[in-house]
């Protein structure tokens, strides 16, 4: 059984030819692999952060399940940190905050991570915002993308810009920087603009959650703001039939895939695309943290 050392910890490496992908024939050695190659560009998303797992021990056409606390026999040199849930429990969770964390997780075939829209240190200030585009049937992440350039216009009229990834799965995420928002504020602004887009064009928006009425429309998922729900992180892996990644775009991109028949296929980018992609197209997030960390993020209109 192989032992790592990240970062000055120790890290015992488990069954790395175990297959996680049936489909692919991808592996826990490949996952790691890649997770340590993208680590530089998904740690700022995830730092600080209370981080929830999708986990597949058996491959991700076995057992699955979200986990939120600590895993039994967490090393010490792993962060975490309390939050009081709604029941008013008081629970740990992790914090991915370095490489050493992200293999450590990885080799527990953490699949996904999921963070909220908020910090640990400061869980009232909701310092991200998100909208989650998902095609209803009938639609694919073309049609996503063209509500995306909607919803980059209309955000940008009160002064938020916004970038926008894959989810991994169908459809497209869009985040913004925010400041001086809490989560219910920015789950409110959220609704009401995606309230709007459906006014607009109800033939192909929807803003309710009803499944019943998303047939040939795109839902725009506002309840992610919420401060009790979580999002897949950007370059995170997910637990799809193949290794997908929720990759960052370029609006150019967005707009490109509107017009071309091939978006759906190209757009689902797998952990093997990602090595290329970055050398040509570089860190496509690269101005949301700038934003977040230079104080250019958007404040809330009202």
């Amino acid at each position: 059984m192989p032992i790592t050392e990240v970062e000055g910890h120790r890290i015992r490496l488990t069954h790395l030819d175990r297959v996680l992908w049936p489909a692919t024939g991808t592996t826990k050695a490949e996952l790691l692999a890649y997770y340590a190659a993208v680590a530089d560009l998904l740690l700022p998303h995830t730092s600080g952060r209370l981080a929830s797992f999708v986990r597949t021990p058996d491959g991700v056409d076995g057992q699955r399940f979200f986990q939120k606390r600590p895993p039994a026999g967490t090393p010490e040199w792993v962060t975490t940190t309390a939050r009081v849930r709604s029941s008013g429990e008081l629970m740990d969770q992790v914090e991915v905050n370095d490489l050493a964390t992200l293999v450590w997780s990885g080799n527990l075939s953490c699949v996904e991570i999921h963070t909220p829209q908020w910090r640990a240190a400061d869980p009232d200030t909701a310092d991200r915002l998100v909208l989650d585009l998902d095609p209803g049937p009938g639609c694919t992440v073309a049609d996503c993308c063209r509500v995306a350039l909607d919803l980059r216009e209309r955000l940008a009229a009160d002064g938020i810009a916004a970038w926008a990834k894959t989810s991994g799965a169908k459809g497209l995420h869009l985040l913004a920087a925010l400041r001086g928002a809490t989560p219910d504020r920015a789950r409110a602004y959220a609704r009401t603009v995606a309230r709007e887009l459906e006014a607009a064009d109800p033939r192909r928006v929807v803003s309710r959650m009803a499944k019943a009425d998303r047939a040939g429309r795109v839902f725009i998922d506002w309840s992610q703001n919420s401060a009790s729900k979580t999002t897949a992180v950007p370059y995170t892996v997910r637990a799809r039939d193949r290794p997908t990644v929720s990759a960052p775009l370029t609006w150019d991109e967005v707009a490109e895939a509107v017009a071309e028949a091939s978006a759906p296929d190209r757009l689902a980018l797998t952990i093997g695309d990602m090595p290329d992609r970055l050398a040509e197209v570089g860190d496509a997030l690269a101005a949301l943290l700038d934003e977040g960390e230079g104080g250019g993020a958007g404040e809330l209109p009202g």
